[in-house]
């Protein structure tokens, strides 16, 4: 028998008219947009529909809005195909919100406020530093964390064979570039980002965004929920917010979490949320995994045909 993961999108995945059409389509759609806009007290629900996109890339709207439009998929998606359930989820960087709270280790309310908290301390570290990122393709992991202990930086993001982002002090990024290139990199890009994200340049985010934790109530995950960090799954609730603590500053382990999913027998990924870059990840990781994405009207109605919904 296959087993699903759920895979939800990260930061970056937005893009301005994100969750319009599913709104006008679907009831539940619009009532869980209106109900975030409650729980926020602000229009979030337009700033995803309308933008302007210097509102939507704001980390603290970007955030919250990503959150959302993968839960609206979710959800969806759960009442089209009543009979689909995750045998475990993952989530690429904030998306570890979102699949916590897909296996019911937070509420749905409770992880949109957190995620847009987060959103906010991160992006008062990045305004407090000078901070970049670039990405490094066709190098791989060994040569580039030579990298970046030669130049400084960090590595961010190991997101797939031959894609990797690093991280770091904006003065240091233009020589880590090179130094990637120097190495055979096929490309060395800096990236337009506000800041030096998953790098210690992100500590000052990291307490404020663990006493807002602490103000949750966090429950043991019903499914397993790998994590950013490890790459392994989280434990109990007490664990959680510590780990998603320390995901502000350390590597997101994409491809190790992928690889622990296929070692576990999973032949079934559906990506949920605005973009399909998880998985272009996983064709990366492995050809042979089945995988599906929801973002819009057309790619929901695709996969539940493909997996004989209704």
């Amino acid at each position: 028998m296959s087993k699903t993961a759920f895979l939800f999108a990260g930061q970056g995945a937005q893009s301005v008219g994100m969750g319009k059409d599913l709104a006008a389509t679907y009831p539940t759609a619009q009532a869980l947009f209106d109900q975030a806009n409650q729980v926020l007290g602000y229009d979030l629900a337009s700033i995803c529909f309308e933008g302007p996109e210097s509102a939507l890339t704001q980390t603290e709207n970007a955030q919250p809005g990503i959150y959302l439009v993968s839960w609206v998929a979710l959800r969806l998606l759960q009442e089209r195909v009543p009979n689909l359930r995750a045998d475990a989820t993952a989530g690429l960087s904030l998306g570890e919100f979102t699949a916590l709270a897909a296996a019911g280790a937070m509420s749905f309310e409770d992880g949109l406020m957190i995620t847009r908290l987060r959103g906010r301390f991160m992006q008062e570290a990045c305004d407090a530093t000078r901070g970049g990122m670039a990405a490094v393709i066709g190098l791989e992991e060994g040569p580039c964390r030579e990298v970046c202990e030669a130049t400084g930086v960090t590595l961010a993001n190991l997101n797939c064979p031959g894609q990797i982002v690093i991280s770091g002090d904006l003065d240091r990024i233009p020589a880590a570039v090179e130094a990637a290139k120097a190495k055979g990199a096929k490309k060395a890009i800096p990236l337009t980002v506000a800041g030096a994200y998953h790098s210690p340049l992100m500590a000052s985010a990291q307490p404020r965004l663990l006493e807002a934790l602490a103000r949750i109530p966090l429950c043991n995950p019903q499914v397993p929920v790998v994590s950013n960090v490890t790459a392994l799954p989280h434990g109990s609730a007490e664990t959680i917010s510590p780990i998603l603590v320390d995901q502000v500053t350390s590597s997101v382990r994409w491809e190790a979490s992928m690889r622990y999913l296929l070692a576990q027998g999973f032949t079934r990924f559906i990506e949920l949320g605005p973009g399909s870059a998880l998985s272009g990840f996983l064709r990366r990781i492995d050809k042979s995994a089945q995988s599906f994405n929801v973002c819009d009207v057309a790619s929901l109605e695709a996969t539940v045909q493909a997996l004989g919904g209704v």
